[in-house]
């Protein structure tokens, strides 16, 4: 059964509708994925010699002490990126295979998913390393299955939270509440759990306490998708009461106010877009790591533009990028109707921009850090609107990529959001400001720098309606691509 069920999973990958146009996908991401692997593998041979060159004490002992924030990363990585295998069980039910059979399977396959293999190429070399250094063999070995049995727990973990946000947003708050307070030395969350992971190599037993932790979330997850493993229950469709709102201040806009009002319920029903809010909100803190000196890599004079582009323009990003496919489960029906292209993308521009002004105005804060650095969030967001709102909208026109609105998966992204054209566009939202920043800065000033790349955003303004012209024009020669896309499982 196992061979079938791997010969389907086989026919489904290259039968796939994106297969022959991702393939170049496919490939980059090998490429990622081969990048992470030698990262690993550096980290593996080499922290051990690093940390003792540095002379901060025991190799062991300070990745031990630090082990709980690699976890705590893990954790958050796997519910933002890892995609939970799916098998369609529907074919299967009225067949003579056993429930117990396919759902093994299916959480067989999370087991071998990259984000628990990646993990070997650290603990496996920097193990190796330990025992030639002079550890004990066998309190090595404890120590190894432990933390290996705990990447597995955080696999199931992310397997029995998946699409439970609150779960979520409470486990990543603490762990960031838990991280800032070490760095402010308020409290120290790593004098509690280093003794736990310094006692799996003292007592090479106790690796069994964290294999009787997987073993028994295994077994949670098995019951569970088991018990749920029917069309009347667990595939039945969720019905939730339907709430209406008016929002009859925006009928004075005529057209352009009922695609905002439309835009303005989806993002306050839908699961999805309400993710997009949110992290464009969280965008605003990004440039913490640009104007506080917290990383000495960001200190250099063009990061600050960097930075002022995703300060003000997370949401821009987060959600512009994906028109129309917000649209995407009722596009066929807006296509079908006497809708003007331009009337319809100048409502997703307006609601792009007045978030953008929002972002501007809450992150007047980094005033705090001097007026070089909220100068350079007013460039960012001149420059956001003038330019980076039109290149969005003019990129959403190649992402044909349906969104499930009531899911929070790939909401940081999407591989099929990613092609050649949608990646040349990237160079004038992020590394044209820099250069343009970067001859008025060595050429006569950084104010000079900042001034240019306003101008070019206030240019922006000039040239909307060529602007507006040129993107309707490409929507509709991908109108009937995007349909057909839409319809494709």
């Amino acid at each position: 059964m196992l061979k079938r069920f791997l010969g389907l999973q086989w026919k489904s990958f290259f039968r796939a509708a994106s297969f022959k146009t991702e393939i170049w996908i496919k490939i980059l991401m090998g490429i990622g994925a081969l990048y992470f692997i030698l990262v690993f593998l550096g980290m593996g041979f080499g922290s051990y010699f690093m940390i003792k060159k540095a002379g901060i004490g025991d190799p062991l002992r300070i990745v031990n002490q630090y082990m709980i924030y690699y976890l705590a990363f893990d954790l958050v990585l796997r519910y933002m990126l890892q995609k939970m295998p799916v098998t369609n069980i529907k074919p299967m039910l009225y067949l003579p295979i056993k429930k117990s059979t396919v759902v093994n399977y299916s959480l067989g396959k999370t087991v071998i998913s990259f984000f628990n293999i990646m993990h070997a190429f650290f603990f496996v070399p920097f193990s190796i390393v330990l025992v030639i250094e002079g550890y004990s063999f066998v309190s090595v070995i404890g120590w190894h299955l432990a933390f290996m049995a705990l990447i597995y727990v955080n696999n199931f973990i992310n397997v029995m939270v998946n699409n439970k946000d609150s779960v979520f947003y409470v486990l990543a708050a603490l762990f960031l509440i838990a991280g800032i307070s070490q760095y402010y030395q308020w409290f120290d969350i790593t004098q509690y759990t280093q003794p736990i992971f310094d006692f799996f190599f003292d007592k090479p037993w106790t690796a069994m306490v964290p294999w009787l932790l997987l073993m028994t979330l295994y077994f949670s997850a098995f019951s569970y998708f088991k018990k749920h493993m029917y069309l009347d229950g667990g595939l039945a469709t969720k019905q939730s009461e339907a709430k209406t709102e008016n929002l009859d201040w925006l009928n004075r806009f005529g057209n352009l106010g009922t695609f905002l009002k439309n835009d303005i319920k989806l993002i306050k029903r839908n699961k999805r877009s309400r993710t997009a809010v949110i992290a464009g909100f969280f965008f605003i803190f990004y440039g913490m790591l640009f104007f506080t000196g917290a990383l000495e890599v960001y200190e250099g004079p063009f990061w600050s533009i960097f930075a002022g582009i995703f300060v003000t323009g997370g949401f821009l990003f987060s959600f512009g990028q994906y028109v129309p496919s917000w649209d995407s489960s009722y596009y066929p029906l807006m296509m079908s109707q006497n809708i003007q292209y331009k009337e319809y993308l100048t409502s997703k521009w307006y609601l792009v921009i007045i978030a953008t002004i929002i972002s501007t105005i809450l992150a007047s804060f980094y005033l705090y850090f001097g007026w070089e650095a909220y100068a350079a969030v007013l460039v960012g967001a001149i420059y956001n609107v003038g330019i980076n709102s039109y290149l969005v909208l003019w990129g959403g026109a190649y992402v044909k990529t349906p969104i499930d609105l009531t899911s929070n998966k790939k909401a940081f992204g999407d591989k099929q959001a990613f092609n050649a054209k949608t990646l040349l566009l990237t160079l004038p939202k992020l590394v044209l400001p820099i250069i343009i920043y970067a001859i008025g800065h060595f050429l006569v000033s950084p104010l000079v720098g900042y001034l240019c790349v306003a101008l070019v955003g206030l240019l922006g303004f000039v040239f909307k309606n060529k602007a507006f012209k040129m993107i309707e024009g490409i929507y509709k020669k991908e109108k009937y691509k995007t349909l057909l896309a839409y319809k494709q499982k």
